[in-house]
């Protein structure tokens, strides 16, 4: 029986067909199946070692090989970075691999509304639970952060990486108003009169951003205030009598503003003192700053709430009684119903 001849083109085929199969075989080890059947967060300590961390991943289950998860490192660049990171159900180990070592870690969004005090930044903060360690610095510790006033932050929106400090976030937030007072300097430092430094800027912003949540309103609320200011009134604004009663936490919590509280002694107290308090009384946002920096041109100078979330502005005292009449009648109304 005479054997059959294979033909070198038959050969050569079928080798491209066994490596074919190899790297199918290949990619949907590496890159396609995963034994992660649920969403994992994994630490990477600073200091732990390839190995060690493939055994880490093994015992968790989230790989089935050690061997695969270093050789998937290595053709990630043969590095991982420190940090925690969330793993999805159904993430090859390739996937894994390419995101330790791009630094790929967990995050976590922190939102800072605007108009809080640094007390009441303080408290949220330490409600996050994706944050870690607390808001007071060291004894012995001077950073720039460990002393912090009002009108130092900047709220937004940040996002970290889970296991942050919480000191680091307050440094992100001061070092954005810092930023923004910079390019204020380097536009000119432009502010009308008779405002004189960036302080008074943040400070007269950060009243207004306590009297209204409007964007639109405030570069009306604060013509009002500039007006007075040039007029030798006082500013008779109640967020600066709040500031007081609460130690500088700026929130009643629920508790009335009374007449009587309008005489407490204290120089950031605009109702018995003239021009602004001595610093500001909030923390304030990029709204805030440009209405101040911008005002509207008008003559108002008075204003009561709407009872529609806004407020009316008057020229005169008598018009600001009639405004301040029916806001008391639409109070009236509210409390009856």
């Amino acid at each position: 029986m005479k054997k059959r001849k294979i033909s070198k083109n038959a050969f050569i085929q079928t080798c491209c067909i066994f490596c074919a199969l190899v790297l199918l075989v290949l990619i949907y080890c590496f890159g396609i199946y995963s034994p992660v059947k649920q969403n994992y967060v994994f630490q990477v300590q600073r200091g732990t070692s390839v190995s060690m961390i493939a055994k880490q991943l093994k015992t968790a289950k989230l790989i089935d090989s050690e061997s695969m998860f270093k050789i998937a490192v290595r053709g990630n660049g043969g590095q991982v970075q420190t940090g925690k990171y969330d793993i999805p159900a159904g993430t090859s180990v390739w996937k894994i691999a390419r995101m330790f070592a791009k630094g790929d870690v967990a995050t976590t969004v922190v939102v800072i509304p605007e108009g809080m005090t640094v007390r009441q930044i303080k408290e949220l903060l330490l409600q996050m639970p994706n944050l870690t360690g607390g808001v007071e610095c060291g004894n012995g510790t001077d950073l720039p952060v460990c002393d912090l006033a009002d009108g130092d932050l900047f709220p937004d929106t940040y996002r970290v990486a889970k296991g942050t400090s919480r000191l680091a976030v307050l440094d992100l937030m001061r070092k954005k108003m810092e930023e923004t007072k910079s390019n204020w300097e380097k536009t000119g430092s432009i502010m009308p009169a008779p405002l004189k430094n960036w302080n008074e800027v943040i400070t007269l912003a950060s009243i207004v951003q306590k009297e209204t949540p409007k964007a639109s309103e405030m570069p009306v609320v604060a013509s009002v205030y500039i007006n007075r200011l040039r007029k030798k009134m006082r500013l008779q604004a109640d967020p600066t009598v709040v500031y007081v009663l609460t130690n500088k936490l700026g929130d009643m919590r629920g508790a009335p503003l009374l007449r009587g509280h309008l005489k407490i002694e204290s120089p950031y107290n605009t109702y018995t003192n003239y021009g602004l308090p001595p610093a500001p009384i909030a923390n304030v946002g990029m709204d805030a700053i440009r209405a101040v920096i911008q005002p509207a041109d008008t003559n108002y100078l008075f204003f009561v709430a709407d009872g529609q979330g806004g407020h009316k502005f008057a020229k005169s005292y008598e018009e600001h009684m009639k405004n301040h009449a029916d806001w008391r009648a639409i109070k009236n109304f509210k409390n009856k119903n």
